[in-house]
């Protein structure tokens, strides 16, 4: 009886340490912007690494009913108002509804109606992610193969036209998600995309970013003639690092591969965050931008923990995590100090 409930222990130890692998990609929110890009490469790492669960950059919907302001708050609520209009579903037969239509729609793929049906009540129940999935296989389709009736039925149901700011349906007919991350969930067979975004500290960084604003200029008026020459060197490095970004934006076609880089993860942040050599300068608001800085990893930690807690709790061990290039590196290395996880960046895969 002694040797079963230390068997019992280990294995619930063992259970409770489970290995995960992360494979990471940083990406573009909007590729309308670049040349026509190929994905091919990015597809064949996804396809050889196996996973079995996405996750994207979006707040699951217990976070969404809890965070209750952040930069997306409004236009998901606006979105909320114009679908309940166009279809009110009471709250509390959503998960029935959302259950029976997920079955509908495995019984009847090739069916569009359901997929938008099953959208709209995704939205309604705010959960965005799979909102955003089942209106893109819908989108997608149309795309291929126009059909004015159904396309009549979506603008009515779902409105898209309308849905235009935050994470909107029009965003998304561009995005990370209509090239990557969606295409890849069809081929793969994978029904849903599990959230991982973190928007409770939304407003303390948005404050320590008006803070430093607002003190920035004045460093610059201020600032003592003897170091001068050396602001002016360091934004001009940062100037140079952004023209090497906008050029390999306008040129190449595989720009999401170079996003990947360490090159261009020191460019972006210097966008954010400047250059260290600055914050010794006298005068230079450096509390302001610790804040920035602490803010800005306090979110990159979340959207890590919920990686990791929700791919245990759905028993996944090998995850895609899409996120903004600018996240990349940070939770690159967030990721590498978590236990049992081993996490690589696509610009590492091969």
């Amino acid at each position: 009886m002694k040797y079963l409930f230390f068997l019992f222990l280990f294995l619930s130890i063992n259970a409770s340490a489970q290995d995960i692998e992360v494979l990471l990609i940083g990406v573009s929110h909007d590729y309308s912007k670049y040349p026509k890009q190929d994905f091919s490469s990015i597809h064949n790492k996804i396809r050889k690494f196996k996973p079995d669960a996405f996750f994207g950059e979006f707040l699951s919907k217990e976070d969404e009913r809890l965070v209750m302001d952040y930069w997306c708050k409004q236009p998901n609520i606006n979105r909320l108002k114009m679908l309940r209009s166009n279809r009110p579903i009471q709250e509390e037969l959503l998960p029935r509804t959302i259950d029976s239509l997920k079955k509908r729609s495995l019984q009847q793929p090739n069916d569009y109606r359901v997929k938008a049906e099953l959208a709209h009540a995704y939205y309604l129940d705010q959960d965005v992610a799979n909102g955003h999935y089942q209106f893109w296989q819908v989108h997608h389709f149309l795309q291929q193969r126009p059909n004015a009736e159904l396309e009549s039925y979506v603008d009515k149901l779902l409105s898209p036209r309308l849905d235009t700011t935050g994470r909107s349906m029009r965003r998304l007919k561009t995005s990370e998600y209509a090239y990557i991350a969606f295409p890849m969930m069809q081929e793969l067979g994978i029904k849903e995309l599990l959230a991982m975004d973190s928007q409770e500290y939304d407003l303390n960084w948005q404050a320590s970013w008006e803070a430093f604003d607002a003190k920035f200029p004045l460093f610059r008026k201020d600032l003592a003639d003897s170091l001068k020459n050396q602001l002016k060197s360091a934004l001009t490095a940062i100037n140079n690092g952004f023209k090497k970004y906008d050029q390999i934006e306008m040129t190449s076609n595989r720009v999401t591969e170079w996003l990947n880089t360490d090159e261009a993860s020191e460019i972006s942040a210097s966008g954010d965050f400047y250059l260290p050599v600055m914050y010794q300068m006298k005068g230079f608001p450096k509390e302001e931008m610790l804040s920035k800085i602490h803010w800005w990893i306090r979110r990159n930690e979340g959207m890590c923990h919920n990686v990791v807690a929700r791919a245990k709790k759905a028993g996944a061990k090998r995850v895609v995590v899409i996120a903004g290039a600018n996240h990349r590196k940070y939770m690159q290395d967030i990721f590498k100090t978590m236990p049992n996880v081993r996490v690589k960046n696509i610009d590492q895969f091969n």
